[in-house]
């Protein structure tokens, strides 16, 4: 069978082949309603687009780089799902590339994708991020540079992130709220902006509502199941313990559960525990964990649509970034919930 061309698209629909390939092309000059009337036609026909032909007279590869941190955590996987959404709609193809959270691997990735001269980058910086010229080159070259969840301030690019000092406040709150009364933050590096908000949350959280700031009760953690589980015994084993523990992420919560089963108080409500990340797991284990969700697709969603309509206006890459700040949602589970007897202990 001979392969469908955009001159049969054509025929089929009385106009011309310049029409047709304008209307693939998305041509800001081709109405929206001529465009998925092409797009139907193609589809019928089983017409495919040579993307490298495409490519040639447009200047675009319809392929949109994004870099993660890991592909093991599940938040990374939701964020992914929301960004080929939008961007399968549009025509594009993703390319992805895992960091481990290293800063070698990071710069690697992104010189492999401007190779790949993709049309933008959507990326998540890496834990051991704290030199960002590789970043400043994506930006050297007008490439459109979009960052989700850990998003720097100082690199000027748009970007859509939870706003995590709202969403720790929530989770400290909650606690105090449920009769704690010594609550304990394990927190993150703090050079990476979200770990920082998350501890102003706690502390101003604690402040508004009338208690000691305590730094015994504040450990940094490297967010993972086992620091987690190291900082819990940390803080289990002081001569005044807590009596409830806000993690800064779910894995890291995980690992303080582990420690906090090990404990004469492993029972759910005697030592109240609350994440951050709203994990796949945070729902099924025992007990299930009080999280906060950071709404990941949407996240993704959202960092694709801002690329594409960096790319649909052509905006001045020079004017000020769009910044997209997402509400967290309290996700309250049996971790969290104090028990009657827990209430009635004496205050420590």
């Amino acid at each position: 069978m001979s392969r469908t061309t955009i001159h049969d698209i054509a025929k089929e629909l009385n106009t011309t082949a310049a029409t047709v390939s304008r209307a693939l092309n998305d041509h800001p000059s081709i109405s929206s309603t001529t465009k998925e009337t092409v797009r139907r036609v193609a589809q019928k026909l089983n017409y495919q687009q040579n993307r490298a032909a495409s490519s040639l007279r447009s200047g675009k590869t319809f392929v949109l780089g994004v870099i993660i941190p890991s592909a093991e955590i599940s938040f990374f996987g939701s964020v992914i799902h929301g960004i080929e959404k939008v961007a399968k709609s549009q025509g594009y193809s993703v390319l992805l590339f895992q960091t481990n959270e290293s800063y070698e691997d990071e710069a690697q990735g992104i010189r492999t994708l401007l190779q790949s001269n993709v049309d933008g980058i959507i990326a998540s910086i890496a834990k051991e991020t704290t030199r960002y010229d590789h970043f400043l080159e994506v930006k050297k070259r007008k490439i459109p540079l979009i960052l989700f969840d850990r998003a720097i301030d100082e690199l000027d690019v748009p970007a859509v992130v939870i706003d995590d000092y709202k969403g720790a406040y929530l989770a400290t709150e909650h606690l105090i709220l449920q009769g704690y009364r010594r609550i304990a933050h394990i927190s993150g590096p703090q050079h990476i902006q979200i770990f920082h908000e998350r501890l102003r949350g706690y502390v101003d959280a604690l402040k508004a509502h009338h208690h000691k700031i305590d730094g015994d009760l504040i450990t940094y953690g490297k967010v993972s199941i086992d620091s987690g589980r190291l900082c819990a015994e940390q803080l289990l084993n002081l001569p005044k313990r807590p009596d409830a523990i806000f993690a800064v992420e779910d894995f890291t919560a995980l690992g303080a559960l582990q420690a906090i089963k090990e404990t004469p108080w492993n029972k759910p409500g005697q030592i109240g525990l609350v994440g951050f990340a709203n994990e796949a797991f945070s729902a099924y284990i025992t007990p299930s964990l009080t999280t906060i969700d950071q709404q990941t697709a949407r996240m993704g969603q959202e960092a694709a649509n801002l690329f594409m309509n960096l790319k649909q206006e052509e905006k001045n890459l020079a004017d000020p970034p769009q910044k997209i700040i997402l509400d967290p949602v309290l996700m309250v589970r049996q971790s969290s919930i104090r028990s009657k007897n827990g209430s009635k202990r004496k205050k420590q």
